[in-house]
Formats: C-alpha cells, sequence, structure tokens
C-alpha cells in the first residue's frame, strides 16, 4: 500500500535529518503556482504531471491574499464606474500631498480647456461669477470719477467770474494748462495728516504714520473706533461684505478709507482734497499687499515683520497743497500800464481813422457812376483813385459827415460814361427831347418810352436805340405810337394780318400797303373762317383791301375731322374724338364700315395724320358673340415637355373642331369671315428658346388636328407664345400644367 507523503510536512522531515530540500516536491509546488499565476504558463507545462490536490491548500496559505488582492485590483480596472470612485476617493488627498508647482502646471492645460469651453458654451456662466467681484469696483471708479467732474465744474463755476479767476485765467493762458486745473490747483487747499493701516479682520493697528506737527489720540484706540464704526454700519444696514465705510467728514477734517484684502488704509485729511487723491491712497495700498500680503494674512499683532509698511505709508502724509499766497507784482503792472496806455490810445486813434476811411470808401464803392481801382493809407495821409461819370456824386461832397479831414485825402478821378440805366436815361432825355406825350422810364434795367409821338422822333429814338445795343440797356420803343394818319392805317393793317395769320385753314403768302391801298394773296380752307368778315372791327377799310385766296385742304386735325365725318357718314354708335393732334374713333360699327375708316386711316397716313379705329368695336350677330366666346374659352393642354396632347383631351378636339366649323359657317352668311389663331404657351421650365419652339411645335400639331377633322386650314393661323402669356403664376404643379396649353382667338374680318 502506498502511502502519501504530505507535503507541509517535507521541510520539517528533511530539517530532522539533514539540511536538504526536498527539490522535487519544491519544483512542483512552484510549476503549480506558475499555473494559477499565469496563465499563459499552463502551455509550457502540459508535460509537467499536476501536483497533489493538497498543493491547492498550501496555495492559499502562501499567496491566497495575494491572489484575491490581484482579483481585485483586475475586476476594478475592468470597471470604469468603480476605477473612478476608487480614484476619486484618493484624489484629494493626492492633490494636497503633491507638490504645488508640479500640480499646477499638471492641471493648467486641463483647466485652460475646460473654463475655455465653458466660455463658449455659456458666457453667461462666467459673467454671473465675475459680477460680484468687479461690480463694487467699477461702480466706485465710475463714481469717483463722476465726483471729479462735479468738483472740477463747481470750482470752475465758482471762481469764473472772480478776481481770482482772471488772475488764474492768465496764469492758464501763460502756462498752457486749462482753466480748471489752474482752479483747482489754488482752491484745493489740504494736507494728510495721519495715516493707519488696519488689519480687516481683528482691527488690530498695522502702522500709524503723522504728518509734522498733527496731533492725535491713542493710534490704537481710533483704531479700534474706526474698526468699530465699520462693523456698526455693515450690521446695521445689512451692507455686503467687500463694501466699506468711505467717506466720514467731519468739519474740514475728512476720513478716506481703502479696502484692501487684507487690511484697510485711512487717511485722515484736511482740507478740501481732489478726488484723484483717491489713486493715489489706493496704489499705496495695492503696493503693501504685493510686499507684505503672506505677512498681512498672517498678522496677529506682532508688527515686526511689517517695518517696510510704514516707509510707503510716509508718501501718503507727504502729500499736500499748499495755498501760495503771493504778492501781486503791482509794480511790474504800472508801469507795464504806464507804456500800454499811450500806444494803446495811439493804437485806437490808428483804428478809428482807418475804419472812417474804409466807411468813407465803401459808400464810394456803392454809389453808381464810380469805380474805385486803388486806394491805401500811408503816413497818415489817404489816397484814391478811380473813374467818375461826369453825372455821379462828387466824391469831395461825400466827405461831409466821416470826420476825415479833407486835406489828407489826394484824389484821382478820370471821367468816363457809365452804362447804368439812370445815366443812360439822363443822356437821352437832354439828347432826344422827347415831347410830352411820351414817357421815358426804367423797367428792369431797360429803358422804356411809351406814349404818342410823331414818326420823324420815333426814328431819332430808333437809331438812339441801335446805338445803345453794343452793350449798354435796351432802349425800348415799341410802346411809342406814331400819330401820323398813314402809321395809323398801317398799324390797324398789321393787326388784321396778324389776327388771318392766327385763324386755321388760313395761310397768309404776301401782303403788302401801297398807294394807301393793302394787297394780301395765300391759301384758305373752305372750312375755314371767311377773311372778309374778319376785317369788321378792325378799323381797315374794306374797299381798300385786295384779296386773292386759293382754296386748298388744311391737315389740321378740326378739318380732317369735317372731312371724315362727311364722307364716311358714321353711325351713331360710333363717336371721334381729337386727342393731342391724333383723331381717334371709338364704339361699335358694322364691318363694312370699318373697312372704310381703316381705307381712310391709310390715305391719311400718307399725309402725315393719324387716324386711329384700334378702339373700334365690330358689331356682329349675337349668335356668333357666344359661339366666339364658347370657342375662346376652350384650350387644349399638354404633358411636360410633350408638342402631342395626350388621349383624354381627344374629346376636346372634336368638340373644338365641330364649333370652329359651325362659326366659319355662321359667320359667312353675316357676310364676315372668320379667322382662328392657335397661340402655344409653355411652363417656365427649361430654356425660353426651347420654350418657344415647343409653344409653336404645339400650335402647329393642334393646326393639324383639326385640320384632320374638317376644319379649313386657311382659316387657322399659329403662334407660339413661349412663356408670355401664362394662364396662372408657377407656385405650384397644377399652374405648371395649366400653363402647357393652346389657346384660341377669333378675328372677323
Amino acid at each position: 500500500m502506498t502511502s502519501t507523503v504530505d507535503p507541509i510536512s517535507l521541510p520539517k522531515r528533511a530539517a530532522s535529518n539533514d539540511t536538504e530540500i526536498d527539490r522535487e516536491a519544491l519544483a512542483t509546488l512552484l510549476v503549480e503556482i506558475a499555473r494559477n499565476v499565469d496563465p499563459d504558463y499552463r502551455a509550457r507545462f502540459e508535460g509537467v504531471p499536476t501536483a497533489d490536490p493538497r498543493m491547492e491548500t498550501l496555495r492559499q496559505l502562501l499567496v491566497g491574499r495575494e491572489i484575491s488582492e490581484l482579483s481585485r485590483v483586475t475586476h476594478l480596472l475592468d470597471e470604469p464606474e468603480q476605477l473612478a470612485a476608487a480614484v476619486g476617493g484618493v484624489l484629494p488627498s493626492a492633490a494636497a500631498r503633491a507638490p504645488h508647482a508640479q500640480l499646477g502646471e499638471a492641471l493648467a492645460p486641463a483647466v485652460e480647456r475646460a473654463v475655455q469651453r465653458s466660455i463658449q458654451k455659456s458666457p453667461r456662466t462666467l459673467t454671473d461669477i465675475l459680477y460680484p467681484v468687479f461690480l463694487p469696483a467699477i461702480r466706485k471708479s465710475i463714481g469717483e470719477k463722476i465726483d471729479q467732474t462735479f468738483q472740477s465744474l463747481n470750482e470752475t463755476l465758482r471762481h469764473i467770474f472772480t478776481w481770482h479767476g482772471l488772475k488764474w485765467r492768465f496764469e492758464a493762458w501763460r502756462t498752457g494748462a486749462s482753466f480748471s486745473e489752474v482752479v483747482l490747483k489754488h482752491s484745493l487747499v489740504y494736507r494728510v495728516e495721519h495715516v493707519f493701516l488696519i488689519n480687516r479682520n481683528s482691527g488690530l493697528l498695522i502702522a500709524h504714520v503723522a504728518a509734522d506737527n498733527a496731533t492725535s489720540e491713542d493710534p490704537q484706540l481710533i483704531s479700534s473706533m474706526l474698526s468699530a464704526i465699520q462693523d456698526f454700519v455693515k450690521d446695521s444696514f445689512n451692507e455686503k461684505e467687500q463694501s466699506g465705510l468711505d467717506t466720514i467728514r467731519f468739519g474740514e477734517l475728512r476720513l478716506w478709507s481703502e479696502v484692501g484684502p487684507f487690511a484697510t488704509l485711512v487717511a485722515v485729511i484736511r482740507g478740501n482734497p481732489p478726488e484723484e487723491l483717491h489713486e493715489i491712497i489706493r496704489d499705496v495700498l495695492l503696493r503693501i499687499h504685493d510686499e507684505c500680503s503672506q505677512a498681512l494674512e498672517q498678522f496677529d499683532g506682532d508688527s515686526s515683520q511689517l517695518a517696510s509698511v510704514e516707509t510707503q505709508l510716509q508718501t501718503c502724509v507727504e502729500l499736500k497743497q499748499e495755498d501760495s499766497n503771493q504778492g501781486f507784482p503791482w509794480l511790474v503792472v504800472a508801469a507795464v500800464l504806464l507804456v500800454l496806455i499811450p500806444a494803446g490810445g495811439w493804437f485806437f486813434l490808428s483804428w478809428q481813422s482807418g475804419q472812417r476811411w474804409q466807411a468813407y470808401v465803401s459808400r464810394l464803392e456803392t454809389q453808381p457812376g464810380i469805380i474805385v481801382a486803388e486806394q491805401k493809407v500811408r503816413d497818415g495821409q489817404f489816397y484814391i483813385a478811380g473813374l467818375r461819370d461826369p453825372l455821379a456824386a462828387d466824391p469831395q461832397a461825400l466827405l461831409s459827415g466821416t470826420e476825415i479831414d479833407p486835406a489828407r485825402v489826394h484824389s484821382q478821378w478820370q471821367f468816363y460814361q457809365s452804362l447804368d440805366p439812370k445815366f443812360v436815361l439822363q443822356r437821352l432825355t437832354a439828347s432826344l427831347t422827347p415831347p410830352k406825350s411820351v414817357r421815358l422810364s426804367i423797367v428792369e434795367n431797360r429803358i422804356v418810352a411809351e406814349g404818342e409821338a410823331p414818326d420823324t422822333w420815333i426814328d431819332r429814338a430808333r437809331a438812339a436805340a441801335r446805338q445803345l445795343s453794343a452793350g449798354g440797356p435796351v432802349f425800348d420803343i415799341s410802346r411809342v405810337r406814331d400819330v401820323s394818319p398813314e402809321a395809323r392805317a398801317a398799324e390797324h393793317w398789321q393787326t388784321y394780318v396778324s389776327r388771318l395769320e392766327a385763324q386755321p385753314g388760313i395761310i397768309v403768302a404776301q401782303q403788302t400797303a401801297r398807294g394807301g391801298h393793302f394787297y394780301i394773296s395765300g391759301l384758305r380752307d373752305p372750312q375755314a373762317a371767311d377773311p372778309q368778315a374778319l376785317l369788321s372791327g378792325t378799323g381797315v377799310d374794306p374797299a381798300r383791301v385786295h384779296s386773292q385766296w386759293q382754296f386748298y385742304q388744311s391737315l389740321d386735325p378740326k378739318f380732317v375731322l369735317k372731312r371724315l365725318v362727311a364722307s364716311l357718314t358714321p353711325p351713331k354708335s360710333v363717336r371721334f374724338m381729337i386727342i393731342e393732334d391724333r383723331i381717334v374713333v371709338v364704339g361699335e360699327a358694322p364691318a363694312a364700315w370699318i373697312n372704310r375708316a381703316r381705307v381712310a386711316s391709310q390715305q391719311l397716313s400718307a399725309d402725315g395724320l393719324s387716324l386711329e379705329i384700334s378702339e373700334l368695336r365690330e358689331l356682329t350677330p349675337q349668335e356668333l358673340t357666344h359661339l366666339r366666346e364658347a370657342i375662346q374659352a376652350i384650350d387644349i393642354f399638354f404633358d411636360s415637355g410633350k408638342a402631342i396632347p395626350g388621349p383624354e383631351q381627344l374629346p376636346v378636339l372634336d368638340k373644338l373642331a365641330n364649333q370652329l366649323k359651325e362659326l366659319a359657317k355662321e359667320a359667312r352668311k353675316a357676310g364676315v369671315t372668320a379667322q382662328f389663331m392657335l397661340t402655344g404657351h409653355s411652363d417656365a421650365t427649361g430654356r425660353e428658346t426651347a420654350n418657344v419652339s415647343i409653344s409653336a411645335a404645339r400650335a402647329e400639331t393642334v393646326r393639324a388636328l383639326l385640320k384632320k377633322r374638317g376644319v379649313d386650314p386657311e382659316l387657322l393661323l399659329v403662334r407660339g407664345a413661349g412663356t408670355f402669356e401664362p394662364a396662372e403664376t408657377e407656385n405650384s404643379r397644377t399652374g405648371s400644367s395649366a400653363n402647357r396649353r393652346v389657346s384660341v382667338t377669333v378675328n372677323f374680318h
């Protein structure tokens, strides 16, 4: 009977006999461990026999815990949610123990990308985060700027009309600065007497600096009181944590407070400080926080680590602006006045004399008939030269009332004849000596003569008018009537001739007056007025008039219309109208009368006249009208891209053919010829040239189908309209199919 050996007892037995190890048992144990730890080794040791089952017990005793941990870790790595929970449990402590520099460098790219994605996705989130931080600072900065502006405006307005304001305006002009800057420089007198740096959390005094000769109580007590006031205001009015008491005023003293992350800086100012002092105090507080932020954050009452703060605070107490009470330089001003008063008097007199001279020159230049060519002032003397009409005003006489010494005026005038109408009128009156019945006047820069005068005076006036036409004003003598009998008769004759020439249908070819008799000849339309009847009322003796008129047909629309009405004898349903030299016929008439009117229109067009009968409708029997309306209501439809109608259109073609033949038969009975226009149409699909071609092809197809059904092809006309005459707007498939058609139009001849 074979006995099994306990592997656990092997080492003991080996140890009791000798120090050697059972190598075979150890090798078997190691092979079994390798098989269970790494499955890849199982294939390599297929030839090695399996170990005793009790080896499993030994394996559990030796590496059972490790195998369990390895299994748990493997399962954890295979489950992302459990792995994330496990890493999240240790990540805060790992981040806390990691070096800050390395952790920041590692997280910076991820944080930047996350912030960028967040801003792109929802910018309002970042706005809501930064709103409580930036809004108070922006509001405070804007408020300070507004206060600064109002302070500058207030001080400027308060001193603008004072003696100090005049001095400061002169200083602004001398230095090149603005007036408001100079006003603030002199009016805002102040001195910073105390500066306190107080811990923001505990209210303990960190540092205190006072100006020379500035007195105060215990600085620590003052610091505690200021902190207590700050806390009282916050608790009483529920102010936010980041806000603080900004300004306290007591008499001439002002307390300005600037709040920082760890400390508050309070400046005690005496006087009227400018608003920009806030910026200086704020910059000092920022520099203190930049240099000593860690010491300020950890401050517990020991100021030994903040010794450098007092140096920064000292810059604040050095801020001041004192009133400059310099004496006014009265001696210099008196010396300047002694020099300026005589010079000013001389300058004023010279300026006044020059103004009077310029006023005198301007007065001369406005005078008609005077042209100032040159004028100047030299050594207190006045010189002037130019042209002067003898009829113009005397320049020397115009000096009176100007307060200019005539002895200081040196004039040189050349005489000329001015073309001013006033002077021309004076010269014409002197040379022509018009009779009392003639009046000369100036009308719109023209010299007009009115009245009655002998022909001798009229001839002299006419000669004077020709002389003036070279550049002078117009001399109009057309209103002067010749008082001689022959002139009156000639005037009456010209009135009669003008009346004849204004008559339509009369053309005056020639007219003369000879030996007291009047001769006239020309052309006259029989429809025109009688020239002999027009003599009445003209003052011309009919016995002295000799006329010779040739009859002609005038092309005046009024006479042409009379002849048309007489020749065509239109029915009562026709009306003639004259529109802008065109004769238009409207209404209804039989076809025969319309044909006569058309022939008359063609004859008139050769003479350059227009007789329009396009609005004339043909009178047709009632049954022809009904048939025409029924035929024109029929359309033959086609499929898209097809020139042959579908089978469903054949009954429509049969009906149309029967109606066409019936209408042609009835029209012949009525004495007219019916003609049918087949118009092909297309939808807007495709190019226009193709649409025109297919529309014409559809019309030709319908013509051939109607001919096949017995319709006379001589009565059928075809044309292609393409897409230019759509039946419906093409906004749907129904509209497109309605436009693919052939329509019929009936005309009677």
